[in-house]
């Protein structure tokens, strides 16, 4: 029972596989298109920012520094101005709510980065799957009927590896759209890091300033 089972699945062949392929890289194509826009249209102007932060840094206006934050969009300008809003309470509290606003726009910004990466790995697998399927239909064929044997099993087997040219085609663009936004995400946090760190240094100078 089981084994007419797996040999009628087996016997559906490679085409079910092509399609769940195709479907894949649709797939992939929406999740690029849908990062593309959110990361493009969530992007701090960085020569804008870079102004306020040297301001900031001369004269320590926090309050003239969250006016221009909020004529900024972004992931940076919004990790800054919840460290703005919390320094009142000290440096350590500044310094937590930036990392906890970074760790929530992260999770943003990587939403549907986990789905490239998983038909990156897999789906050469699914194209040798479906070889596999492909080349045993070829052989099943060939045991029904034996006449031109030959042609039969290599027509069979050349349209069975389409599986496994199928599967590379979705993967390779897969792995590189998934590198491509990885490094741009991990760019933007190097670059809020940064920034977070220097806005820290000037509320730990004013603080040691004070205390003295």
């Amino acid at each position: 029972m089981l084994e007419q089972a797996l040999m009628s699945f087996a016997l559906l062949g490679a085409g079910w596989v092509l399609w769940l392929l195709v479907f894949l890289s649709i797939g992939c194509v929406a999740v690029s298109l849908e990062r593309v826009y959110y990361l493009v249209r969530d992007t701090t102007d960085r020569l804008g920012l870079q102004r306020a932060i040297d301001r900031f840094l001369k004269d320590g206006d926090r309050e003239q520094l969250a006016g221009q934050l909020k004529g900024l969009k972004g992931f940076e300008a919004r990790v800054l101005e919840a460290g703005i809003e919390l320094s009142p309470m000290g440096v350590n509290a500044a310094e937590k709510a930036m990392s906890g606003t970074a760790v929530a726009e992260k999770m943003k910004m990587e939403r549907g980065l986990a789905f490239l990466a998983t038909v990156g790995s897999n789906a050469p697998f699914l194209g040798l799957f479906g070889t596999v399927l492909g080349i045993i239909k070829a052989f099943h064929d060939l045991s029904v009927n034996t006449a031109d044997a030959s042609e039969a099993v290599m027509a069979g087997i050349s349209e069975a590896l389409v599986a496994t040219a199928v599967g590379l085609m979705v993967a390779i663009p897969a792995v590189v759209l998934y590198n491509m936004f990885n490094r741009w995400v991990k760019g933007r946090l190097s670059r809020s890091e940064s920034l977070s760190d220097l806005f820290l240094a000037r509320l730990q100078g004013e603080a040691t300033a004070h205390g003295k």
